[in-house]
């Protein structure tokens, strides 16, 4: 690694130390010459992934008979990774009579410490292979390899230890009442999160004593179907985890079967609302975590370096592709040009590129279609008359990669303040008093989460209990814990995952 240091004054380079003109006079460092790193990828050569995959139904990886191959691709290379089955409504059949028989044969009938057992054993199996699982979850998505290493399989794992010791102690749980399970569970991640979201809605089904038919999302298949490896390698029973791929028709399949008790989804508002009309007039449980437009509220006691830290955590991270994105900065008037001129400068620090080299801060853009989608949002902010600043640097020439975009100027009618854009777009206003900064955090059809900065702990408990969020974080963000409940108000979703919360939408009480 080289360092070159160029600090520019009044429009000329110096050398050296800067030497301003006067005590006060202000600096601009030009931050996309001072580093220059050397590639640091993580090696894939060890990982083998095979060039098709079928569903995995009943314990076997099953090949359709009807139905055509879809095809995975490295959004960082636009290179097909593989090719996967698009699940028809005879596989999801297929995949509900497998779980709901080993729900009355098997797995109904486990103890809930037998059923620990092998929750743990999931667990375990993740953590030996988090190495390949991590590097497929970057590959498959494009999420930066540090994320996917330090955060995506680690927390992956802990929600299966978290719901392995819940399985033996449910009486604890629900002290005075007897929990029941719903029997056979149909769910449907993102692509966001691929693993985690799996391991959100897999793990405190199996621990309840649910059987589970789950589909990974179109663009990002791959680590769900290494984790059906794991479940065998693990001696799962067989039909207690089926994993059918396929695009929206398959998970209609699946939220319009007949025989699944419970429907989890997570995905967009749009989608949710149309799963919701679907279940209307049936007795089938079901939780909905959907879209945010997270408020991040900084007061002017804030501490201002740390603040910058935590705004581009963020929304920078896993490259806005976050439901709970602090998508929305609001700050106080009295520090605004300074928070937003440091924010600059760090922003120039980022490192946009493929994201397996280990200095990656924003890797690619998980699709074609959502790198289009927001682009499109680039294009209406600017139309509607805000300013737009991206960060300096260059870009890699194949893959679909966005620079980390702020707007200013704008206002609460905008466009790009109201909807969700799910990339690296922030938007940045003013307040001037406490009761604005709330009034505009809950202006929103959106209610996920959000943040508060501040140095008055008295103002953190004030302001969270005004925001309309199921999760306030507090000089943070983007903190998750397997302990802690997480869920939105409003047109961000309905119920809880995670922590005992987590349980009750798995369960009938008697």
């Amino acid at each position: 690694m080289s360092k070159k240091t160029q600090e520019k004054e009044s429009g000329s380079e110096t050398n050296g130390s800067p030497k301003p003109t006067s005590p006060n006079a202000d600096l601009k460092l030009d931050f996309s010459s001072f580093w220059d790193y050397s590639a640091a990828p993580e090696s894939s050569d060890f990982i083998d992934l095979k060039k098709e995959y079928h569903h995995y139904i009943g314990g076997k990886f099953v090949k359709p008979k009807k139905g055509r191959m879809m095809k995975t691709v490295n959004p960082a290379t636009e290179e097909v990774i593989a090719e996967f089955a698009e699940g028809t409504s005879e596989d999801v059949n297929n995949a509900v009579k497998a779980a709901r028989k080993a729900y009355d044969k098997t797995w109904g009938k486990l103890n809930g410490r037998e059923r620990g057992k092998y929750i743990f054993r999931l667990a375990r199996m993740i953590q030996e292979r988090s190495r390949e699982l991590a590097i497929v979850e970057s590959m498959d998505g494009g999420k930066p390899i540090r994320e996917s290493r330090d955060v995506d399989v680690p927390l992956a794992a802990a929600h299966f230890f978290y719901y392995a010791g819940w399985a033996d102690k449910l009486d604890y749980a629900f002290p005075g009442r007897k929990a029941k399970p719903l029997g056979v569970c149909g769910q449907i991640i993102p692509w966001n999160f691929p693993l985690l979201m799996l391991a959100w809605k897999i793990a405190p089904a199996l621990a309840t004593g649910n059987t589970v038919v789950l589909k990974p999302a179109e663009t990002t298949p791959l680590t769900a179907l290494i984790f059906a490896e794991i479940c065998n390698d693990a001696g799962l029973p067989d039909g207690v985890v089926n994993i059918v791929t396929g695009a929206g028709l398959t998970g209609a399949s699946i939220v319009d079967h007949p025989d699944v008790n419970k429907i989890a989804f997570t995905g967009s508002t749009e989608v949710g609302k149309i799963i919701q009309k679907a279940l209307a007039g049936t007795d089938k449980k079901f939780t909905l975590e959907l879209g945010g437009k997270g408020p991040n509220i900084v007061f002017e006691d804030a501490p201002l370096d740390q603040t910058v830290e935590g705004i581009i955590n963020a929304i920078f991270f896993n490259q806005g592709h976050v439901c709970c994105a602090g998508s929305r900065l609001l700050v106080q008037e009295g520090i605004a040009d300074r928070l937003i001129s440091k924010l600059k400068d760090r922003m120039d620090t980022l490192m946009v590129g493929d994201p397996l080299d280990k200095n990656t801060d924003v890797g690619a853009i998980n699709s074609k279609a959502q790198f289009q989608k927001i682009n499109e949002y680039l294009e209406i902010g600017v139309k509607e008359g805000a300013s737009m600043y991206q960060s300096n640097g260059s870009l890699p020439q194949k893959g679909y990669f966005c620079r980390p975009t702020i707007f200013t100027d704008v206002g609460q009618s905008n466009r790009i303040v109201q909807e969700e854009i799910f990339g690296p777009v922030l938007t940045i206003q003013t307040f001037r008093t406490p009761a604005e900064a709330v009034d505009k955090a809950n202006n929103t059809p959106y209610g996920l989460a959000g943040g508060v900065w501040t140095d008055k702990g008295s103002k953190i408990f004030k302001i969270s209990q005004k925001m309309q969020s199921g999760v306030v974080w507090a000089n943070t963000y983007n903190k998750f814990d397997p302990t802690s409940p997480f869920g939105g108000y409003k047109e961000s979703g309905v119920g809880r995952e995670g922590g005992l919360q987590g349980l009750y939408p798995y369960v009938n009480l008697d």
